[in-house]
């Protein structure tokens, strides 16, 4: 503990240096931004500014300082946009759209995203506070973490998905199924055999995850406004000055807690993230406190718990990447990137090295926490400002934001024409009231599925009993098992106790 505090002590002094301090803020500010565009997200805004910061020359602990605030002010941004447009910012922000943007259509936006902010700021602070007392444990645990338990983790994540969101349980595999899907196109990594690719060279290495967030769901929701324009059926979104209340927090304090926990934990995991953390958070929250049938309509529970996942999760990622150089995301990745790029090694000697460097990135995430709060709750009733855009300028403002953001990002024309064709695709999936989340999580979670199931199998020599060896897989095994067995006895039971309660008033 005395290592701790006199780390954090050393950190403190960095980050409160005038110029770091500035940093922090220029960053979560600058990542709330990108993070509100839809598509862009914490990645690609990391990846934009690292050249910036390194060629200006800041120190180490600087840059990294800045380009931190960047990961997670856009972690919070990405909430801007799902909640809005329905539009989510990245993949760690796609489950908050199924709250979030219910809250804003029934005329609460400022509700919906001062809430999320709060949720963020616990979330967020939570897993850093854990970072600075557990780091190095935490990471020694999860490098334990074989290609084999990772594939129990993604069936657990699925099963997860089984009742996620969505009124058909049916439905939801399906799109799921979709998902995994559009994950398989491309050329098959041993093999080198082209899937699904139909002849045409632009999809040969895959199809990106940008395109297929932004076609599915930006694309999806233009043509849904146009098609309401052409019936005459558009009507204007309420917008009040709605603010989150106490009883809100009251209602989603445990929901934040274990969501936060669970963020944080998933996090460490390297090459899981911030949606795999969303998703396990809001499934596991609905089988929970779901009683009424209330998520996807608009309850806070359900915008709370992914807000204070996906952020918990930034701050887990961080974990494996100082500790052990291994990095938790790929916007770890790039932050690790950024650490070789001035000759500074990160693993278990880079706290007692630099501690200028690691402890100061641990203090700046404080810091940057409050930053992010204070900026944000008074730009609530700005943003929800938003909603009072007539729609019918708001279609060509989500066609300019799509295919201007698509093609800065990728550079490929084709890439208009997929995220045009993904959209009329999104767009006839809600016709048949499917729910998007499981689609864009299925093809998030089927690559890692894939790439894991390939390399456990390839460890073994062929040998599927390399699945079931560890204790880990199998305890993984038996809650993905319990979390789909576990609704369908409670709802025999329920069944049958008001079956009986009705027999007894006959």
């Amino acid at each position: 503990m005395d290592t701790v505090l006199s780390g954090l002590a050393t950190g403190f002094a960095v980050a409160f240096d005038p110029f770091n301090l500035m940093l922090v803020l220029v960053g979560c500010f600058v990542g709330t931004l990108i993070g509100a565009l839809p598509g862009l997200g914490p990645i690609n805004g990391v990846a934009i500014l690292l050249p910036i910061a390194y060629g200006l020359g800041f120190p180490p602990e600087s840059a990294l300082i800045l380009l931190a605030g960047i990961y997670y002010g856009a972690e919070y941004g990405g909430r801007i946009s799902s909640i809005l447009l329905n539009v989510p910012g990245d993949a760690g922000a796609v489950m908050t759209t199924l709250d979030g943007n219910p809250m804003a259509r029934a005329g609460q936006a400022g509700r919906a995203l001062s809430l999320s902010a709060v949720a963020s700021f616990i979330g967020g602070t939570f897993a850093v506070i854990l970072m600075s007392l557990f780091a190095p444990g935490l990471a020694k645990f999860a490098v334990t973490f074989s290609p084999a338990d990772y594939v129990a983790l993604m069936v657990f994540a699925f099963a997860s998905l089984a009742s996620l969101v969505g009124k058909s349980t049916v439905k939801t595999l399906l799109g799921a199924t979709i998902g995994l899907m559009l994950a398989t196109i491309g050329i098959d990594a041993n093999t080198g055999v082209n899937r699904y690719t139909f002849g045409i060279p632009d999809i040969l290495a895959g199809i990106d995850f940008l395109i297929v967030v932004v076609g599915l769901f930006g694309m999806a929701e233009l043509l849904t406004l146009v098609e309401h324009q052409a019936r005459g059926t558009l009507k204007s979104l309420p917008v009040d000055k709605s603010f989150v209340q106490w009883a809100d927090l009251k209602l989603a304090k445990w929901t934040i807690l274990r969501s936060s926990i669970i963020g944080f934990f998933i996090g460490i995991l390297p090459g899981t993230g911030a949606s795999v953390a969303s998703a396990v958070a809001y499934g596991t929250e609905k089988r929970i406190s779901d009683k009424e049938g209330t998520f996807g309509t608009g309850d806070v529970r359900g915008l709370a718990a992914p807000e204070a996942a996906n952020n918990a999760a930034a701050g887990g990622s961080m974990v494996p990447m100082l500790t052990l150089g291994i990095p938790g995301s790929g916007t770890t990745a790039i932050l690790l990137g950024a650490l070789l790029m001035f000759n500074i090694q990160p693993g278990p000697m880079m706290f007692t090295q630099r501690p200028e460097v690691a402890w100061g990135l641990v203090a700046s995430m404080y810091i940057g926490n409050v930053a992010l709060l204070v900026i944000n709750l008074p730009l609530v009733g700005l943003f929800a400002r938003m909603l009072t855009i007539p729609q019918h300028y708001l279609t060509p403002l989500i066609a300019i934001l799509a295919f201007i953001g698509i093609y800065t990002i990728v550079g490929n024309p084709h890439d208009l024409y997929m995220i045009t064709g993904l959209g009329l695709l999104g767009w006839f999936l809600r016709k048949l009231e499917f729910s998007l989340a499981p689609v864009i999580l299925g093809f998030v979670l089927g690559s890692l599925f894939e790439n894991n199931l390939r390399r456990a199998l390839s460890i073994s020599g062929g040998d599927w009993g390399i699945l079931v060896a560890d204790w880990k897989s199998l305890l993984l095994y038996g809650l993905a098992l319990l979390v789909v067995v576990l609704p369908i006895w409670l709802a025999r039971r329920s069944r049958k106790r008001s079956g009986g309660q009705e027999a007894m008033a006959d």
